[in-house]
């Protein structure tokens, strides 16, 4: 079985969506401008330097949907694709995708970003299959703040493609992986990848695909 897999964060979306989904939340009116945006972006600083504790960015970057529950979190996250996403897809990030459903392989996005917030965007590349952050439930049903599982976070990446693979009866060996990323961060997926794609990359993966001889992508600009 042929499979792409593609980071969605800075790789398919030229923007980070988990980062992204807060500056909207503070501009609707859930956080306050200047403490929640300090905070963000201390976050979102650790997660480019490869320092980030993502147990910790989870029980914060969810604090504002288990506060408002399902009912407002989905209406939100309805207004954040059609103002925030929408307009951020590329008609080259769409094309990247389509070309590997037309050579019939299976897709699938991988990031270390919420299930919350992710999944409507996988759902707007036509991706149905979403390896993502799993976020655990309490007993009302609604999200506790707490990780659910393995996150799918540098080597976690690759235990949950794993996970993915033997729930459909598969194994590495069986599979011809071709994965996108632009991060550092993802380092150890890349590696299991017969066909790794340093796409729109940090300057770390840049270098480091370099030095291997990987294939860069620069989806959105042209790199120096």
């Amino acid at each position: 079985m042929k499979l792409a897999l593609f980071d969605l964060d800075h790789t398919l979306i030229p923007l980070d969506s988990d980062h992204a989904w807060g500056e909207f939340t503070t501009r609707i009116g859930w956080t306050d401008a200047g403490d929640f945006k300090r905070a963000n972006d201390a976050f979102f600083a650790q997660y480019q330097a490869g320092a980030l504790d993502i147990h910790d960015y989870v029980r914060f970057s969810t604090a504002q949907i288990r506060a408002r529950g399902a009912h407002a979190a989905a209406q939100a996250h309805e207004r954040f694709m059609h103002e925030v996403i929408a307009p951020a897809i590329r008609p080259q990030a769409r094309a990247l995708v389509e070309r590997h459903r037309q050579a019939g392989d299976q897709l699938a996005i991988v990031t270390a970003t919420n299930e919350f917030v992710t999944r409507p965007i996988a759902a707007s590349f036509g991706v149905d299959e979403l390896i993502a952050v799993e976020l655990a439930r309490g007993p009302d049903g609604w999200i506790t703040g707490e990780i659910a599982g393995t996150p799918s976070f540098r080597d976690g990446k690759v235990t949950r493609v794993g996970e993915w693979l033997r729930a459909r009866g598969r194994g590495w060996p069986e599979v011809e992986i071709t994965f996108y990323s632009d991060s550092r961060n993802d380092l150890p997926l890349l590696e299991k990848a017969q066909h790794p794609v340093a796409t729109n990359p940090d300057d770390a993966l840049r270098a480091i695909a370099s030095e291997r001889g990987w294939p860069v992508l620069d989806l959105f600009k042209e790199h120096p």
